[in-house]
């Protein structure tokens, strides 16, 4: 992990620019975190628009848990920001939207084209952050897991251990081998829905939620569409992290 810049916000969170051989990453660390104190760890996934596009709202984010006391970070989606494009992702990306506009069913082979391949390449980035943070002297456990495509929240819900509870937003569409995975998560989780959400299959989001394996989940729905979750539905799920991290 490379530290390529830093500057301290006005709340007194410092705010790390890094990468992670190609990854690109942010760190931001409470005031709080010092080596003989160190701050529990929420992975901030991000939507595959890219950092720049995506910075506000994941800042917002990592000031709300800093105020808990929580260190958040994000990296860089395959194929999003100024990382390199992925033609068949592109093509995928290209047969959803077609279909979308013409009204026409969003098959299992377009899902599974858009989302599988960014889920294999994009969890053991995850992971492989997740080892450089934990070795920083001031980043510990418990870790949590908070938004970003539910799939890749699904399996690294799945395979890795360190991970104990998890904030999925039901806003991208679901492969069948996810529904698979699903019925193995057995950490807590808090899903957040949009109701009116016009990208989302509202139906496949409440067959996945009733799919995940674990005895601790809740549904958190909301009316409004993909970018109207409202303010109350975050404090809660910050709530749900801080009871299950702390």
């Amino acid at each position: 992990m490379h530290f390529a810049s830093e500057q301290h916000l006005d709340d007194g969170i410092l705010e790390r620019a890094f990468t992670l051989g190609e990854v690109p990453g942010i760190l931001w660390t409470p005031s709080s975190a010092s080596t003989s104190a160190p701050a529990p760890l929420i992975l901030l996934s991000p939507p595959p628009l890219g950092l720049r596009k995506t910075y506000p709202r994941l800042a917002a984010r990592a000031r709300h848990a800093a105020a808990d006391g929580f260190a958040t970070a994000t990296i860089e989606l395959p194929g999003s920001g100024d990382r390199p494009r992925e033609p068949a992702a592109e093509q995928a990306l290209a047969d959803l939207r077609r279909a979308m506009e013409t009204g026409e069913p969003v098959t299992d082979e377009i899902i599974d084209a858009l989302i599988l391949p960014l889920v294999e390449k994009s969890v053991p980035e995850w992971q492989a952050a997740l080892d450089a943070l934990l070795s920083l002297p001031e980043i510990g456990g418990p870790v949590g897991y908070s938004g970003g495509v539910i799939s890749i929240g699904v399996r690294l819900a799945v395979v890795e251990p360190r991970i104990s509870a998890a904030v999925l937003f039901a806003g991208s569409f679901v492969p069948r081998a996810t529904f698979e995975e699903a019925r193995q998560v057995t950490i807590p989780l808090h899903v957040l829905l949009q109701w009116d959400d016009e990208g989302n299959d509202r139906q496949a989001a409440l067959d996945l939620f009733d799919a995940f394996g674990t005895k601790e989940k809740t549904l958190h729905a909301n009316m409004g569409g993909h970018t109207g979750v409202p303010q109350s539905a975050g404090d809660e799920a910050g709530r749900f992290l801080a009871r299950h991290l702390k």
